[in-house]
């Protein structure tokens, strides 16, 4: 693993993340296996954009267990300076009802209907929304959602 040095790898069933009140933005990405980094970068820095955001309002990137090992999704993490975490797909499909844009093709690839949408939610957790619905780039996805503190 590229990133097993810094350790920015969360792998977890779970969503146990640190926010705060600057840190409370999850950015989820799904690519193809193979998607360049400079793509999935480019993706995720317009994402943030488009939601108004900067690097330093995200707490972690999310994503599929199943893209792991993916330098794109690692290399994402790395150059926004926030750690990652992945969830199993079922994980992920017991988001499907909050989704924006389920998708059937994504299900029969990964085995769940969204995978920058419901990882961004699933980190978030459950009181989470979308700021920004799943955008794409030709071999990547990206979504941010927004954590609600305990004291909102």
């Amino acid at each position: 693993m590229a990133c097993r040095s810094q350790e920015v790898i969360i792998r977890i069933r779970m969503n146990k993340v640190e926010f705060d009140d600057r840190r409370r933005f999850v950015l989820g990405l799904g690519c193809e296996r193979g998607a360049s980094p400079a793509e999935v970068l480019t993706l995720a820095r317009s994402a943030l954009q488009q939601a108004r955001i900067t690097a330093d309002d995200v707490a972690v990137v999310a994503s599929i267990a199943a893209r792991a090992e993916e330098p794109a999704i690692l290399n994402a993490a790395q150059s926004l300076a926030v750690p990652v975490i992945f969830f199993e797909a079922d994980v992920l499909e017991r988001e499907t009802p909050r989704l924006a844009n389920p998708s059937d093709r994504v299900f029969k690839l990964v085995g769940c209907h969204g995978v920058a949408e419901s990882a961004a939610l699933a980190a978030a957790g459950v009181a989470a929304a979308l700021i920004l619905p799943k955008t794409k780039s030709p071999h990547a996805t990206a979504a941010i959602a927004r954590t609600v503190l305990q004291k909102e």
